[in-house]
């Protein structure tokens, strides 16, 4: 529920402009290695130009965390969505590598289609502002819940182009226009937030620092960072490619696959408030991730694509719970001056960790080793799992207490 004297339509702006974010952000992740590979980029390439998409992201992360905290997050999240059109744009003009891997580092291409955006720390710490304790985790599932649903949405999308073919477009017309479509989703976004209502007094630079809080959102950061790279083996885009190789599917198969594993991910995020409320926010974050990834380390290892499509739906059932909880979790464990930094400080390394698994991801694809990212990335979340249980169980937020 929103608190007295918030604009009742504020939760509700951000909430739409992640839909479209992440909708936008469902078809690029599987279109993007379609696209590079129309320019001669190899599985290694597009594994180099996902990991500069992730190094870009942190870069621009860690200076939302370092300085934005002076700035009105209207600003600041108008200036992400005129780079998110600008991107799209980048994208869509040129087939030079370089240029290719210059609009990957700079912008705000997703090839996860996940919740890794340099839009998330403002965003989250904007709602964190408007709701009660009790409610907080439930709000982050709505806001986690429709980002997951549009993201689907995006996936099945990515189909488009071979339905834009028959309408007479070539196919390097039809990748094109989908990213004019990102680019044109950039300025909807940015339309979304212009009416976005500045609540309480102007921001100081204080409120972009860490205080009392830094030595807990420093643990978190580190263990963070081990999922993080551990997720860089197993990006969706890398996914798609992994399907495409192994399997030989078709790209409509391909977005029809992610579109109901992003469904079934999104239904689960509604679950991740109900079972935090009983078990605590670090409970659900890893009882849900380990089967996750016990069934994406079986996936690649079995030879029938039926099998391997089923474990990998299991996993988008499981895999994404943590993520509302894993953000209520660090709003609720710092003090409200400190939510942007914080946000942003565990958000960096996360980015900077997985900006190394697809580059190497890649070149185990190139390999012939093509079931080693996924074993790796499997092996390492449990790691992670595990540490964030002996660290952090006996630390609870207030409505835990």
């Amino acid at each position: 529920m929103a608190k007295p004297g918030i604009p009742q339509d504020q939760a509700r702006r951000i909430i739409l402009a992640r839909g479209l974010r992440d909708f936008g952000d469902g078809f690029i992740a599987v279109l993007l290695p379609v696209y590079l590979a129309t320019f001669g980029f190899s599985a290694a390439m597009i594994g180099l130009a996902a990991t500069l998409a992730l190094l870009g992201s942190a870069a621009m992360t860690l200076a939302m965390g370092l300085w934005g905290g002076g700035v009105a997050p209207r600003a600041l999240l108008l200036g992400c969505a005129a780079l998110m059109a600008l991107t799209g744009a980048a994208f869509a003009v040129t087939g030079e590598p370089a240029l290719l891997l210059l609009a990957a580092a700079l912008g705000t291409a997703n090839p996860s289609a996940g919740s890794a955006s340099i839009f998330a720390p403002v965003e989250q710490s904007a709602l964190s502002g408007h709701v009660a304790a009790r409610d907080r985790t439930a709000m982050f599932a709505r806001y986690s819940f429709v980002g997951a649903m549009a993201a689907a949405v995006g996936a099945l999308a990515s189909a488009s182009p071979e339905l834009l073919e028959h309408l007479g477009l070539t196919p390097l017309g039809a990748l094109r226009a989908m990213f004019w479509l990102y680019a044109a989703l950039g300025l909807a976004i940015a339309a979304i937030y212009a009416g976005l209502v500045e609540a309480g007094p102007p921001p100081s630079r204080e409120a972009g620092r860490l205080g009392p809080s830094r030595g807990i959102v420093t643990r978190l950061a580190l263990l963070f960072s081990v999922d993080a790279f551990a997720g860089g083996f197993a990006v969706q885009s890398l996914m798609a490619l992994w399907l495409f190789e192994r399997f030989g599917m078709s790209l409509a198969t391909a977005a029809l696959f992610f579109f109901w594993a992003g469904v079934l991910g999104a239904f689960s995020l509604p679950l991740a408030g109900w079972l935090g409320a009983r078990i605590g926010l670090v409970n659900t974050m890893v009882f849900s991730h380990i089967p996750a990834s016990l069934c994406l380390m079986a996936a690649a290892l079995v030879p029938d694509l039926g099998w391997a499509l089923g474990l990998l739906l299991l996993r988008a059932a499981l895999s994404q719970m943590d993520v509302p909880a894993r953000a209520s979790y660090v709003m609720a464990v710092v003090t409200p001056a400190e939510r942007v930094a914080a946000a942003s400080f565990t958000a960096v390394p996360r980015s900077l960790a997985a900006a190394g698994g697809p580059v190497l991801a890649g070149m185990l694809f190139s390999a012939g080793l093509s079931a080693w990212p996924f074993l790796i990335c499997g092996g390492l979340k449990i790691a992670y799992d595990l540490a964030l249980l002996a660290m952090f169980r006996r630390i609870r937020p207030e409505e835990e207490a």
